[in-house]
């Protein structure tokens, strides 16, 4: 029974401590996996869940979850965070866990707050008793599972993945805290714009924690008028400020996929959109700018060679002015890249010879294309034979350049996109040239 002490310190506590639902049927969200026959809602409610990891973005009700859990089952609860956690603590986790299990065959769940942050020596420690069964774990975390933590960990786990919450989902949460009595703000008038309303969802990016710690300095900041609390657009734009982008690592590599492949796509619009989130997450414009290079070359090449110019100068701008003033030449850039026409020519034959040369057997090099630079060079016959390109028309002539290993092999095959249409004309016209001289190499 809670003591009056107890209940002051909650009623001092976050509307959004406040508010954490305690019961399945307050929860909102993650219907996907709570929703009525839901796999995760019959384990609750049955009190069979076994070791599982609930991941994905803060704010979307993985450790409320957990907490629901622990009222819910009959087992003995216990929680850590991986941060502070050490293998002795969890050493004697275990064995008081086991003396409950052998003594009145009670289970013990553990959960783990930011089980990604465990290391390998801290992982193992645990597997004994998720084999034999001595313990439940829960781990939370706002990482790929997959990525992140140590795959005998995971494989002995089901995965539960959170997602950020629906607008739907966010405006049921902050009705919730505007009429519940106890734990909200039910017991005081207050009104909300619909605008004002759209803000707060909006700002919250799925975040229920977040809208309600806006919702809660922008009831607490605004003076009452004949007994009514009025919450407007303006003082929630102003109490939730600028938006959240939740940025974990595993996001952030999504992100940057789906604006490298926008780039490859031609989309402008879209890599745009990806490009402003990625800045706005914080991520570091050079990186960026390295990937506009790269794509300078690997997608568009020889077709458009003026895109690597532009690339190359976004990059130097960046260096020079940095942002916010730098987001110009980079957007630029991004548009040049999406509209130029597209050739993956160059990382065709990058890797194809590539592949060759860490895999070939190499013969001597061809004696007319060996160095002359050095004394004595002539009496080893290096040079012999070699035809000098610019005493021939067109200065071009036909000679073995290749590898004699690699005789007919061919790397780079110009598409016909852009400027790159007049390269495979050209290489048309001398490869026509080989046959009638009779001068084609044999493979």
């Amino acid at each position: 029974m809670e003591d009056l002490f107890e209940k002051d310190v909650k009623r001092q506590a976050p509307l959004a401590d406040r508010m954490r639902p305690d019961t399945l049927e307050r929860f909102v969200g993650q219907k996907h996996i709570v929703g009525e026959g839901k796999l995760l809602r019959r384990a609750i409610l049955t009190d069979s869940l076994q070791s599982s990891i609930f991941f994905g973005p803060p704010g979307t009700g993985k450790t409320t979850l957990a907490n629901i859990v622990a009222k819910t089952t009959g087992a003995n609860f216990v929680r850590l965070n991986a941060v502070s956690a050490g293998v002795k603590e969890l050493r004697t986790i275990v064995a008081t866990a086991e003396q409950e299990l052998k003594l009145f065959h009670r289970p013990t769940y553990l959960l783990l707050d930011e089980c990604h942050r465990w290391s390998k020596a801290q992982s193992d420690s645990l597997l004994p008793a998720l084999e034999s069964g001595i313990i439940r774990f829960i781990g939370s975390t706002t990482e790929n599972p997959l990525i992140s933590m140590t795959g005998a960990i995971v494989s002995r786990c089901r995965l539960f993945q959170f997602y950020p919450l629906t607008a739907e989902d966010i405006e049921q949460g902050i009705n919730n805290a505007l009429t519940d009595r106890e734990r909200g703000f039910g017991d005081r008038n207050i009104s909300i714009d619909n605008d004002a309303m759209d803000v707060f969802i909006a700002m919250s990016n799925g975040d229920l924690r977040t809208a309600l710690n806006a919702l809660e300095l922008a009831v607490l900041t605004t003076e009452a008028s004949e007994g009514l609390i009025h919450i407007t657009r303006e003082i929630a734009s102003e109490s939730a400020q600028r938006k959240v982008i939740a940025c974990d690592e595993q996001l952030f590599y999504d992100m940057l996929s789906a604006f490298c492949k926008s780039l490859r796509g031609g989309d402008s619009d879209a890599a745009i959109a990806w490009f402003s989130r990625l800045i706005t997450a914080g991520c570091d414009p050079r990186i960026i700018a390295r990937r506009l290079i790269a794509h300078a070359s690997e997608d568009i090449g020889l077709a458009n060679p003026q895109a690597m110019v532009q690339a190359v100068t976004a990059a130097t701008a960046l260096e020079h002015i940095g942002l916010p003033e730098a987001r110009l030449p980079l957007v630029q850039a991004i548009i040049f890249l999406c509209e130029s026409p597209k050739s993956n020519s160059v990382v065709m034959a990058l890797d194809a010879a590539f592949s060759d040369a860490e895999g070939g057997i190499y013969e001597p090099v061809p004696i007319h294309l060996r160095d002359t630079s050095f004394y004595g060079a002539q009496r080893l016959g290096h040079g012999k034979g070699y035809k000098y390109p610019h005493n021939y028309p067109a200065h071009w002539v036909s000679q073995q350049y290749m590898p004699t290993e690699l005789l007919g092999r061919k790397y780079y095959a110009p598409s016909d996109q852009g400027q790159e249409a007049k390269i495979k004309e050209n290489h048309e016209k001398r490869e026509a040239l080989r046959k009638e001289l009779g001068l084609e190499p044999k493979s």
